[in-house]
């Protein structure tokens, strides 16, 4: 199979992050195991693939690191000499930003009295010998795994894969302060040295957050192969929404039509409106009330206060509290 008659596709997810709040910018992809193959005049059959072996990921790993390597050089990036790679900016000209950087990415304290030194971890648990992993393949600082893999009729693990990989940086459950004021950080899986927990002071822990806010206009989640948005096979493999079928343009089943601004809910923000809180029963969705001086008006009725919304520049942010009117 060849680029003319074949096509993959993937869901790259770029993430900033590390299970202590540390920089560690690494890349989580969704991939097709397999191909879609031309087999008529705009007909595909995905043809399936087995799954990387070891030595295949070794060499893989050790061909990203080589072009890497190459494009931070030519970007001017990184410098080399016979021994070693090395960042290509003169510390002393460095901007402020840089500091907070290094020190996020080497587990550093980037602000305070202690500057410089190591963040302060807790280790309640015994250390563990590192166990070969068959499904990770490393080389100069990079590591691949690619040991998780979903077949198509299983949603849920799908979902689940997906929830993982696009996950934000901070889980705010396990977050606490300690009795001394500072911010206690539970892992969510323990380091194989028994480390359970990291702690920051307040202003080093603004600072560690400081350090994961991507640039500018910088997209973190990208599209590949036919998944692209400009790609001529999408519509044959991704579902329609709602949208394209009340147009008209193809029928849609059941299981294409997008999820409901109340399943939407539901889905992202545990906020289920179709249960009643009270007997549990189904409720139904009898209209949906947008005007700020009609809402002011139920609200006032329920016995309740409401801010003043501008109508030129409205909330999108999640509903407060426990009750959704």
């Amino acid at each position: 199979l060849t680029r003319a008659s074949a096509v993959t596709g993937a869901v790259t997810l770029i993430q900033r992050f590390g299970s202590a709040l540390n920089l560690n910018v690494h890349y989580h992809l969704l991939v097709l195991d397999g191909v879609y193959r031309r087999v008529g005049e705009g007909r595909l059959r995905f043809v399936a693939v087995p799954a990387p072996s070891t030595v295949e990921l070794k060499g893989l790993v050790q061909r990203i690191a080589e072009r890497i390597g190459r494009s931070l050089e030519r970007s001017g990036l990184i410098e080399r000499d016979i021994d070693n790679a090395y960042l290509a900016f003169d510390p002393a000209e460095e901007a402020p930003m840089h500091g907070l950087l290094g020190s996020s990415i080497t587990y550093r304290i980037a602000t305070g009295p202690r500057e410089g030194q190591k963040v302060f971890t807790l280790q309640t648990l015994p250390a563990e010998p590192d166990a070969p992993r068959p499904d990770v393949a490393e080389s100069s600082g990079f590591s691949l795994h690619a040991g998780i893999a979903a077949k198509a009729s299983r949603r849920d693990k799908v979902e689940r894969l997906a929830r993982y990989v696009s996950r934000p940086p901070v889980a705010t459950e396990r977050l606490s302060l300690t009795r001394g004021g500072n911010v206690r950080y539970a892992l969510k899986t323990p380091y194989r040295d028994g480390t359970t927990h990291v702690i920051f002071e307040p202003e080093d822990f603004i600072a560690r957050l400081v350090a994961l806010v991507p640039i500018p206009r910088a997209h973190l989640t990208r599209y590949h192969g036919v998944f692209a948005p400009a790609s001529r096979d999408r519509a044959r493999i991704v579902p329609r929404t709602r949208t394209v079928a009340e147009r008209g343009e193809a029928a849609a089943t059941d299981r294409q039509r997008a999820m409901s601004w109340a399943q939407r809910l539901k889905r992202v923000f545990a906020i289920d409106i179709e249960t009643c809180r009270q007997c549990g029963g189904t409720l139904r969705v009898i209209a949906s009330i947008e005007e700020p001086a009609i809402i002011e008006r139920i609200l006032d009725h329920l016995g309740h206060t409401a801010k003043p919304v501008d109508p030129a520049n409205p909330s999108r942010a999640p509903p407060q509290g426990d009750r959704l009117v």
